[in-house]
């Protein structure tokens, strides 16, 4: 069985086949959905948001030209979301960091485990949210440079302007917390 590629799928999502629609919203809801709960910190919202993604990529199918690939147009509908999102309200803060693997740690592991992600959430959501968003696609979904400033519409040089920034920053905000 030969697999369609995501990029031709949406050359017929802009003939009108919903079909084909259907296809990459099952094969992308996850990352999108993923990607807007560790920006944001909160599950309805970025349920909200991955919907909103799709909508959209929806929308603009017709215009759609398969110039990088699809993941690269999902990455950045939603990271554009996500920041529009924030500059709408302040970000929420919560005590846990999505999917965290359940290998059933004693409780005392359970608890500081808790605590460092508490910690870690509150540093990431002090970001700026384009140096926050660059955190994120680098290091939670493993993106590389060239993929990451596709999807924010920048430059590999911004990129790493943005992401030497948040580290910086969330190395001084997280050994501060630790002191």
């Amino acid at each position: 069985m030969t697999v369609i590629k995501d990029e031709q799928l949406m050359l017929r999502v802009a003939e009108g086949n919903l079909d084909a629609f259907n296809e990459l919203v099952r094969r992308h809801q996850r990352t999108a959905w993923r990607i807007a709960h560790r920006f944001l910190g909160d599950p309805a919202e970025a349920e909200d948001v991955a919907q909103e993604a799709f909508l959209r990529i929806l929308a603009a199918a017709p215009r759609y030209k398969p110039s990088a690939a699809f993941s690269t147009y999902l990455y950045r509908v939603v990271a554009r979301l996500c920041i529009d999102n924030t500059r709408k309200k302040r970000p929420v803060f919560t005590n846990t960091l999505p999917e965290t693997v359940d290998s059933s740690p004693d409780p005392a592991t359970a608890l500081v485990q808790k605590d460092r992600d508490a910690l870690i959430r509150k540093a990431l959501d002090a970001l700026p949210s384009r140096q926050r968003m660059v955190v994120i696609l680098k290091y939670y979904e493993g993106l590389r440079y060239g993929e990451i400033a596709r999807a924010m519409g920048t430059t590999v040089k911004a990129v790493e302007r943005l992401l030497g920034r948040a580290r910086k920053t969330l190395q001084s905000s997280l050994s501060r917390i630790r002191k």
